[in-house]
């Protein structure tokens, strides 16, 4: 079944299987970084009018999140994001890199993104250059996906896969946007995983779920409405519905246990054997609903949310970056990273055997 797709029900389901024959790829390395400049909640409790505010679960706010500095730039954040792998590994890693996925949330550079940009920086050329514009929040999973696959079918050595997070300092600020409830949930920030042909940490198993039906259910939208490169003097913002938000919330909670439920199945680990879940960091009740449908205690579920709030693509490597150098993934610990992208359009989860650092 390797590289095929498969159509089951309303899911569209790419599965690579375990495929005991297949080359070991390994996920050797992950790190995190974070912006210096942390943000309160009460800087944006200060903006919301009394008709703006909500008890709704999905805007409940932490107490901290990051904010990029004024002049950062996501290629800033990719190379700081890099550097505690380069080194633990040293840079002549960065000479067997031949494929670089790169995620950026908001991309600086029209049309182009900002792949081209971190390839400079890191002084780099690699064969597979490719700017992943999808996956959202479970978007570096599903950069492992496409990094195993391509390693597997390839004379590739090595991949580093690069998520950056960097709408909350720069849209989620702006006057006509920081007092709605929306505001206060983002955080910025930036991860890094390095994936090399070995067997030392070997990723187990990746499922991979579009639900194309649910892609134009996330818009951004400005008042007075407009396109997104139409100028105009309303802000930017994501546009929320009472209806939306709650179809969301049903789809988040179903659809990521259904994955990692998928892969424990392929790998036979049952869900609560696990030595850990890292998955991405909306809210407190998705992070909740996910470790109980899993039956996971919560101090094998790590929350990053509370510190730095939703780091969309970002959340996944920046939490297991945080997991690790806490001491809580010891070698051999078998790891599940799992996820979910905008409205429910895409899901993702990974099993890896961990190697320790």
């Amino acid at each position: 079944m390797d590289g095929l797709t498969v159509s089951t029900g309303t899911f569209i389901t790419e599965d690579l299987g375990t495929n005991s024959g297949a080359e070991n790829i390994s996920l050797i390395d992950v790190a995190g970084y974070l912006p210096e400049n942390v943000v309160p909640a009460d800087y944006f409790a200060q903006y919301v009018a009394e008709e703006d505010r909500t008890s709704n679960i999905m805007f409940k706010a932490p107490k901290f999140r990051h904010h990029l500095a004024a002049g950062e730039s996501a290629a800033d954040m990719a190379e700081r994001a890099v550097a505690p792998i380069l080194e633990r590994q040293g840079r002549d890693v960065l000479r067997d890199i031949d494929i670089l996925i790169v995620h950026t949330q908001l991309p600086e550079t029209g049309i182009v993104g900002n792949g081209g940009e971190v390839a400079a920086r890191l002084g780099i050329s690699p064969e597979w250059l490719i700017d992943l514009h999808n996956g959202g929040c479970a978007a570096f999973v599903h950069g492992m996906k496409l990094a195993r696959q391509i390693m597997r079918g390839s004379d590739a050595k090595s991949a580093l896969i690069v998520t950056i997070s960097n709408v909350a300092g720069q849209v989620f600020t702006q006057e006509q946007v920081r007092g709605k409830p929306q505001a206060a949930i983002p955080g910025d920030g930036a991860g890094a995983g390095l994936l090399v042909k070995s067997g030392v940490s070997p990723i187990l198993d990746i499922e991979t779920r579009h639900l194309p039906e649910f892609a134009g259910q996330m818009t951004v939208i400005a008042d007075p409405p407009r396109k997104y490169w139409e100028a105009g003097s309303g802000q930017m913002h994501v546009g929320f519905t009472e209806s939306k938000i709650a179809k969301v919330l049903q789809r988040g909670n179903r659809i990521v246990p259904e994955v990692a439920h998928t892969v424990c199945k392929r790998i036979g680990v049952p869900s609560d054997r696990l030595d850990l879940l890292v998955t991405n960091q909306p809210n407190r009740a998705f992070l909740r609903n996910w470790r109980d449908a899993l039956m996971l205690p919560q101090d094998r579920h790590p929350d990053t949310f509370e510190e730095c709030g939703n780091l969309f693509a970002a959340g996944i490597p920046v939490t297991f970056d945080r997991a690790v150098d806490e001491g809580r993934v010891p070698a051999g610990s078998v790891v599940m990273l799992a996820g979910f992208a905008h409205a429910g359009d895409f899901a993702a989860a990974a099993a890896v055997r961990w190697g320790g650092r």
